[in-house]
């Protein structure tokens, strides 16, 4: 008998008639003799509304309040998918995060889960009953309702695979898996039957967006297979797991890309020690985070250190940056909102040379000028101009051969 947590999404439990449709298809594996534990989020847009209520009476409002009043979008949720089954003569019983006591610290709104107590969930497993479970909540060592952030609801189902020991853990979204980049952006990108953590790990850090982040470190940390599938069209998806013999012959698995970028240039600094700090310090006091970093050391002993940011922090960014370069007596400041950041990533490349050669052929061929380069052990980033975004991906498919199996 196998053990599986799935977790359903926002958009897969949107209406009763998507609730019901769930209810279907945890059923048919229920029968089939798994033992089923059902991790939900709230109806798609109702954490949205929820929090704009409060906004109508606090302008910023208290954060623990704010957990209160969130977490009740999934406590609807895991009730009416609970009546559901039982409406199909499936015992099931629906529980809080709190209830099954998903232990957090007391980070409100972001918290982390430190424990589990999995015993309410054995029990129920024990006497052939579907466990449903709220996505994205739990409590701290007070007693006060938590919750993990954004996308929670995956950390949540992934966390209790782990303390369940499960054979896997199952994240129905509305997209049929893991791909090699945007479909939107080029059309024969290609489904990938299995990824690897790292990769994973890599491709939602630089923009994709099927995971959590938080969810798929905690899958890496406690070996826990992930898989993503539509709930809406059947399939076998895409598994993520440890790297394996077989995908050393991958050398690239997909392409990233993240629109979300701006970079700042100071030229002219006095090559000193701890002049990088003298230029990141007061960017990183004001709680901007920097991604991409480069340094060039000109002959007159002067430095230009260029380094990109979110593009929200831009304008903040930038003026920081003029008061650094006042202070350190620099030549002058410049900076670009319209770029964008393209990765490629593959566990791959840790044992194929001329990866990085082949990218930037490829981009050179179509006159895609690279503004920045960043490298890791399984990731190759490029910093372009926004406009050549579409064009780069496309050439970057084609050039690594993803669109055929």
């Amino acid at each position: 008998m196998a053990l599986y947590v799935y977790k359903f999404g926002g958009t897969s439990v949107g209406s009763v008639e998507r609730i019901q449709a769930v209810a279907e298809k945890v059923k048919q594996a229920h029968d089939a003799g798994d033992q089923i534990v059902v991790v939900v989020s709230a109806m798609s847009g109702e954490t949205n509304r929820l929090i704009g209520l409060a906004k109508q009476i606090q302008v910023q409002p208290t954060e623990r309040e704010i957990d209160v009043l969130v977490s009740t979008g999934e406590q609807v949720v895991v009730a009416l998918l609970s009546m559901a089954l039982h409406e199909l003569g499936c015992g099931a019983c629906s529980y809080t995060g709190g209830q099954v006591k998903i232990l957090t610290d007391s980070s409100h709104t972001k918290a982390r889960i430190r424990k589990i107590d999995d015993d309410r969930i054995h029990a129920d497993l024990a006497q052939g009953k579907v466990v449903v479970v709220a996505g994205f909540q739990g409590v701290d060592e007070a007693g006060n309702i938590t919750t993990l952030g954004r996308g929670g609801s995956d950390t949540t189902a992934v966390a209790l695979a782990a303390a369940l020991k499960a054979d896997e853990c199952l994240i129905f979204t509305d997209v049929d898996g893991v791909y090699t980049t945007d479909p939107r952006v080029e059309p024969k990108a290609r489904r990938l039957g299995r990824i690897t953590f790292e990769e994973m790990l890599e491709m939602a850090s630089l923009g994709s967006k099927v995971l959590q982040i938080r969810s798929v470190e905690f899958a890496g940390k406690y070996n826990v297979p992930l898989r993503v599938l539509s709930s809406f069209t059947d399939g076998c998806g895409t598994l993520i797991t440890y790297e394996e013999d077989a995908v050393e012959s991958a050398l690239i698995s997909g392409i990233a890309f993240n629109r979300d970028e701006a970079k700042l240039t100071i030229t002219g600094v006095p090559d000193l020690p701890g002049v990088a700090y003298k230029i990141l310090g007061p960017i990183a006091d004001a709680n901007i985070e920097v991604d991409m970093i480069v340094q060039n050391i000109a002959a007159d002993a002067s430095t230009d250190f260029t380094f990109t940011v979110h593009r929200n922090d831009y304008l903040r960014a930038k003026a920081i940056l003029a008061q650094t370069s006042a202070e350190l007596g620099a030549r002058a400041v410049s900076g670009d909102d319209q770029i964008v950041k393209i990765s490629i990533v593959g566990v791959g490349m840790r044992s194929h040379a001329g990866i990085a050669s082949t990218m930037f052929k490829a981009l050179a061929a179509e006159n895609i000028n690279i503004r920045m380069i960043s490298t890791s052990e399984i990731k190759i980033s490029v910093v372009v101009d926004e406009k050549y975004l579409e064009l780069a991906v496309r050439t970057l498919h084609a050039a690594f051969g993803l669109e055929s199996a």
